[in-house]
C-alpha cells in the first residue's frame, strides 16, 4: 500500500478521535495491522478496505480522496494505489480509448487485478440480461487493449452502438457469422446482430460481486 492511503486512514482516524485499537476492533484485525496500514508497510485487501470505509461512515472511493480535496488532484494518487476507474455506461457508450475518458468525472474506483492492466476499467452491471451469471450491481472488469479479431466464440465483450453500450456473449458460427447473445435465455431480445454500427470496446476479463452490507447505525450517547 502506498503511503498516501495510509495517510488517508490516519487522517480520518485522527479527525474522528479514534484510536488504532478501536479501529482494529471495528474491522476485525489486530492493532499492529492498522499501524502497518498507516505506515504503508501493509496493503489492506478490498473487504478490509470496505470495513475501514464503513468505520468512518464513508466509501472506499472517498477513502482514497480524503488526502486531497479535489478529484482532479487525486487521479494520479488513485492509480498509484492500484485502483481502476468505474465508468458509467454513458461513458462506455462514447468510449474510443481510455485516454479520452475524463477521469475527473469518475466517482468510484475499485482495486486493480494482480495482473497488470493499466488501461482496464470497471462497469457496474445493469439489468437482468445476463442473469444468473451476472446480477445488477456486479462489477465487470473490461480490458480495452485486446483485439476484436482475437476474440473467440464464448468470450464476453462490451460493444457500443450509437451512445449506448452493452455486454454480452460473443457467438461465432462455423460460417463466420457473429452475433451477441444474452446469457439469460429468458431475456428478449436474446440475440443482437453485430452490424457496422457496432464498435468493440473491450473484453470482460474478470468480475466480482459485493456481499451484503448495510450502513452502520449507532444510538446517540
Amino acid at each position: 500500500m502506498k503511503a498516501e492511503l495510509g495517510n488517508a486512514i490516519k487522517q480520518l482516524r485522527s479527525a474522528t478521535k479514534m484510536s488504532q485499537q478501536t479501529l482494529a476492533e471495528k474491522i476485525g484485525v489486530d492493532k499492529g495491522n492498522v499501524s502497518r496500514y498507516e505506515s504503508g508497510k501493509q496493503y489492506p485487501d478490498f473487504p478490509t478496505l470496505e470495513k475501514i470505509a464503513q468505520a468512518f461512515n464513508t466509501t472506499v472511493s472517498e477513502l482514497f480522496k480524503t488526502a486531497e480535496n479535489k478529484l482532479e488532484n487525486n487521479v494520479t494518487h488513485l492509480k498509484r494505489n492500484n485502483l481502476l476507474p468505474v465508468l458509467t455506461w454513458v461513458q462506455a457508450g462514447t468510449f474510443t480509448n481510455v485516454q479520452a475518458v475524463d477521469l475527473t468525472e469518475v466517482t468510484e474506483w475499485m482495486p486493480a487485478p494482480e495482473d497488470p492492466c493499466d488501461d482496464c476499467f470497471y462497469l457496474k452491471v445493469k439489468g437482468v440480461s445476463n442473469e444468473p451469471d451476472f446480477y445488477e450491481g456486479d462489477y465487470i472488469l473490461v480490458d480495452p487493449t485486446v483485439w476484436y479479431s482475437d476474440m473467440i466464440s464464448g468470450d464476453l465483450i462490451v460493444v457500443r452502438k450509437g451512445n449506448d453500450a452493452t455486454f454480452k456473449k460473443l457467438v461465432i458460427e462455423s460460417n463466420g457469422n457473429r452475433y451477441l447473445q444474452a446469457l439469460n435465455s429468458n431475456f428478449q431480445p436474446n440475440i443482437i446482430p453485430l452490424d457496422e454500427d457496432c464498435h468493440f470496446v473491450g473484453q470482460v476479463v474478470d468480475s466480482f460481486r459485493r456481499t451484503y452490507k448495510v450502513k452502520r447505525r449507532s444510538r446517540p450517547n
